[in-house]
């Protein structure tokens, strides 16, 4: 049996996302390629785009097929440097830590995996908001100190904190 090119979609897919696969997925992983770097990581994002097409609940009327996949590429792009600056930030705060007190690589791992879900729940929280939650849970700092930090009233930081854990019970509900 010959090896089937990849610019052939796999067998099994609806026909929409076979079309757009078999028309655009050399030129998509050519585009974020060249946005990456590497060659690696882009076919990483170019299946996760067309992971995220499959996964897609309702069927879409694509006009123009490569700014579609541009669009849902670019979010999974932003999301890719989201947890690259993340994770480079957990890196640092592990490299000051002495070696007695460095996680295993797993604790590390679930660790980061933790930090990215919580950044994906305080997605679209204004910063100041983000802010409070994450002194008064990572840090444990009292209401009347992230005020002060904050440079606002403890009033505002009691509505941040609602704000910012009725937004993760309710992104956690959905899930």
């Amino acid at each position: 049996m010959p090896a089937a090119s990849s610019t052939h979609a796999p067998a099994g897919l609806p026909a929409q996302v076979q079309q757009l696969y078999a028309g655009h997925h050399q030129w998509l992983l050519g585009w974020l390629s060249r946005k990456l770097g590497c060659t690696f990581h882009a076919a990483d994002l170019a299946h996760d785009t067309f992971v995220r097409l499959l996964s897609s609940e309702r069927a879409v009327a694509i006009d123009e097929p490569r700014a579609f996949l541009t669009t849902v590429a670019k979010r999974l792009l932003l999301n890719h440097y989201r947890r690259e600056q993340i994770e480079r930030a957990y890196l640092e705060t592990l490299a000051a830590l002495p070696e007695a007190l460095a996680p295993s690589p797993e604790e590390r791992a679930m660790v980061l995996e933790a930090l990215c879900a919580i950044d994906r729940l305080l997605d679209g929280l204004p910063a100041p908001v983000r802010q409070a939650f994450l002194y008064a849970q990572l840090e444990g700092m009292p209401q009347a100190e992230i005020a002060q930090r904050l440079n606002v009233s403890q009033t505002t930081v009691k509505r941040y904190l609602v704000r910012a854990m009725t937004q993760c019970y309710f992104a956690g509900a959905a899930n």
